[in-house]
């Protein structure tokens, strides 16, 4: 979708429709509606007094404004969009407006559409925020990912061009700064959509890897990967068990962003699971419902896709993703229930079950970090079925060694509208890692699962601030919410690459 913005009075550009507002409650259209309103011989206004238009949140009215009706009203059709209540409005909701008028209008086969900034003339809304959710909206609540797809012979286009309209000059800059910064996390979030969403036999681990490189080629990043030779000798053992059960090699990614190169301890290590295909090993999941285990990278993929834009935005702050990617699979020579295996640091691990795979990597994708001098580390997994349980699929459970660490984490996820609430790491839960032969074993029994996966991770992190993200139930829904679709939703991309920006503010 192209997207421009223009200084425009909104009766007076050539669309195929013009999308204005109006708050739940209002007896009449001010502002851009109201002048809609006042060229159209005060239809919308007809239709609020009739209870057709309510302003309820995302109710979509469009009207049709033939110019033989209306000669001096550019825009072929107006749709109004209800925000909802004035006092619960935020850019959360101008997202879910934005995503919901977008679809409405794919429908319809509309092809160029203007719109305000929805929140522009709020109190307490910032103009740039407000323009970024308006983009953000638009550009993920359109996608599809309809690259098998072959005899759609009546699907509808996309929109092929967003027109950002505001009259204010002086607000033109700010408008501008907000859709650049949307075009950017949009990109990303859809770049990590595209990865989750690709079957696991056309998306392999050096698939991912070849990925990487590609994402550091374009952005001029450096790019290593190391292969099964080159993490035995650095001692990975808890990595390559988990690797061993299925054909197709390991691949070990590190992308590095240099931020800030004259300071190398101002960094933040992203390390995302790396799964590219989870059987459960010799543990085997249930057949119902493994082929969404195609999607068991969804944490690479995040990673991979926020130092895409973290390149493109240039905080001053020196970025590392690391995906340590694999498959699950339980072949032959597949490590079994009861196996030892040594992690980077030297721990040792015994396995209890080998479908808690993810946990292994991470481990050793965090030994890694902390060999490289890590400063700050933020882990991203699909880890747990209990986080599903614990807080459903609308919140990603969080923990972390670290409150200032766990506290910027928080805000940039409410900043971008990717729910997140923090669990506590307690001495209880911690125990049920004990294992009678080795350091810990690799799972804690059923109670309490996302938290003694995170205390299994946590002695690894040891002292270095440290946070896991656990999207187990986020990183694809059954159904679309929002901007989120059904299929893969690229959380939290946009979080870590708001994170990135907030510490190198700061730096």
């Amino acid at each position: 979708m192209e997207i421009e913005v223009v200084q425009s009075g909104v009766t007076e550009i050539e669309v195929d429709v013009m999308v204005v507002n109006l708050f739940e409650g209002a007896t009449a259209p001010s502002g851009a509606t109201g002048d809609v309103d006042s060229a159209i011989g005060g239809v919308i206004s007809e239709l609020i007094a009739a209870g057709e238009i309510t302003g309820a949140e995302s109710e979509l009215t469009l009207i049709h404004t033939p110019k033989s009706a209306y000669p001096l009203f550019k825009p072929t059709r107006v749709l109004v969009a209800g925000l909802g209540l004035s006092e619960s409005f935020d850019y959360d909701a101008i997202r879910r407006v934005s995503a919901s008028v977008i679809r409405k209008l794919r429908t319809s086969r509309v092809r160029h559409v203007a719109t305000v900034v929805h929140g522009n003339c709020t109190g307490g809304l910032d103009t740039a925020a407000s323009a970024q959710a308006v983009v953000e909206g638009a550009l993920l609540g359109s996608y599809r990912f309809l690259k098998y797809r072959t005899t759609d012979k009546y699907r509808t286009p996309d929109v092929s061009k967003l027109t950002v309209v505001e009259g204010d000059s002086l607000k033109l800059p700010a408008i501008k700064l907000g859709v650049e910064k949307a075009i950017v996390y949009s990109g990303a979030e859809i770049l990590a959509r595209d990865l989750v969403n690709e079957p696991a036999n056309k998306l392999s681990p050096s698939d991912l890897a070849d990925t990487a490189k590609r994402v550091a080629s374009e952005n001029g990043l450096a790019c290593i990967v190391l292969e099964e030779v080159d993490v035995i000798k650095l001692g990975m053992g808890a990595y390559v068990g988990v690797s061993q059960g299925g054909p197709r090699p390991l691949k070990f990614i590190h992308i590095t962003y240099e931020g800030d190169p004259a300071s190398s301890e101002n960094n933040l290590w992203l390390i995302g699971k790396g799964i590219t295909f989870d059987s459960g090993g010799i543990s085997i999941k249930p057949g119902p419902g493994m082929g969404k285990m195609k999607g068991d990278m969804g944490g690479g993929a995040a990673v991979i896709a926020a130092i895409q834009a973290i390149a493109k935005l240039k905080p001053k702050i020196n970025v590392h993703a690391v995906c340590a990617a694999t498959d699950n699979m339980p072949g032959g020579s597949a490590q079994r229930p009861g196996d030892v295996v040594t992690a980077m640091n030297g721990m040792t691990i015994e396995i209890d079950n080998t479908d808690a795979e993810g946990r292994l990597t991470l481990a050793d994708a965090i030994g890694y970090a902390r060999s490289k001098n890590a400063a700050r580390i933020v882990d991203v997994a699909t880890l747990t079925g209990a986080a599903r349980v614990a807080l459903g699929d609308g919140v990603s459970p969080i923990f972390g060694n670290d409150d200032e660490l766990v506290d910027a984490v928080l805000e940039t996820s409410k900043t971008v509208g990717e729910s997140m609430w923090r669990l506590p790491l307690d001495s209880v839960t911690k125990r049920q890692n004990s294992s009678p032969i080795a350091d810990l074993k690799n799972t804690g029994g059923r109670g309490g699962g996302s938290t003694t996966a995170a205390h299994f991770i946590s002695d690894f992190a040891g002292e270095t601030p440290w946070v896991h993200i656990d999207i187990a139930a986020t990183s694809m829904l059954d159904i679309t919410r929002g901007w989120m679709p059904a299929g893969a939703t690229g959380v939290p991309t946009r979080s870590l690459i708001e994170l990135a920006m907030s510490i190198g503010k700061l730096s």
